[in-house]
């Protein structure tokens, strides 16, 4: 009997791992193999894609150095500061409303997922049309309305960076919606009709029901958002190109002008483990900080 349960076992084991298989190979193919190959270059010279000599730690110290390092790194986590200061709450917020909902759930499902739908690159180019600066673009058209004066808005410094975080949040807030309903969906209703016949009010409702039950969750899209917003890229690179005087520049953006303009490949693959490395240990402090804390 027990050899039978040994080789039941086994044989589930096996299937498991055969339905695993491809998976894994395509994780390793595209992720760690890419990850070990970046390392890797990122020690060496290159002519092109081709490898000339080992350098160790040169290439690190190079970036490190470089002056538009620090203003990068310090722009990105700018990005992560206003992302969660404007994109955070938003989806749960939006999550909320839609729960509480009575009549039209759907429609507002729907329409909240609508900019998600739109491609990336139109969806920057659409809020350049309303950032414009003068009298063609769409916001000041508006302010003119109200005799109010034409203003540069990704030409000031202080605005820059909140504008294009809004860009960001206006296209992905209503997809991360959607998981926290899906969330909020899996709450037992008796919940919430047991907490209105006591006369809970929606924000007790919320904070008392639906936040508990969501946190395990919006600890995991934390992160991800943290690791999303580290790689910005396109938003700066078509809105403003990293300006005014690198007001916006981000570490992805300086990748690709290593990568692209001027064709340095190691130095891009050295900045690109840097990036790899500070999003280890900003996940590792995270999950720190937050372990044991999901009751």
């Amino acid at each position: 009997m027990s050899e039978k349960k040994s080789f039941s076992s086994l044989r589930n084991s096996i299937s498991a791992w055969m339905i695993m298989l491809p998976g894994l190979i395509l994780f390793a193919f595209f992720v760690w193999e890419p990850l070990l190959e970046s390392i890797r270059l990122s020690l060496y010279t290159a002519k092109g894609i081709n490898l000339i000599d080992f350098v160790g730690f040169k290439n690190y110290i190079a970036v490190i150095q470089h002056p538009d390092f620090l203003p990068a790194i310090r722009n990105t986590f700018l990005y992560t500061f206003w992302s969660l200061a404007i994109g955070f709450l938003i989806p749960i917020i939006m999550a909320t409303l839609i729960t509480e909902t009575v009549h039209m759930k759907s429609f507002f499902r729907v329409g909240v997922y609508f900019p998600n739908i739109m491609p990336g690159l139109a969806t920057v180019m659409m809020w350049g049309y309303l950032f414009r600066p003068g009298k063609t673009g769409v916001l000041n058209i508006l302010m003119s309305a109200f005799k109010i004066q034409p203003f540069d808005w990704l030409a000031n410094p202080m605005w820059t960076i909140p504008l294009i975080v809004l860009t960001m949040t206006w296209k992905s807030a209503g997809s991360t919606a959607l998981i926290y309903m899906a969330g909020m969906s899996s709450i037992n209703p008796e919940l919430y009709e047991a907490s209105t016949i006591d006369g809970a009010t929606p924000w007790k409702r919320f904070r008392y029901i639906s936040l508990p039950s969501i946190f395990g969750l919006g600890k995991t899209l934390l992160i991800l958002q943290i690791i999303s917003v580290f790689q910005i890229l396109y938003e700066p690179l078509v809105m403003t190109n990293g300006g005014p005087n690198n007001a916006s520049i981000s570490v992805m953006q300086l990748v690709f002008r290593y990568a692209f303009e001027d064709f340095n490949y190691p130095m891009a693959a050295s900045l690109s483990v840097i990036i790899s490395i500070i999003l280890v240990f900003l996940t590792a402090i995270y999950f720190k900080a937050t372990k044991g804390k999901e009751a």
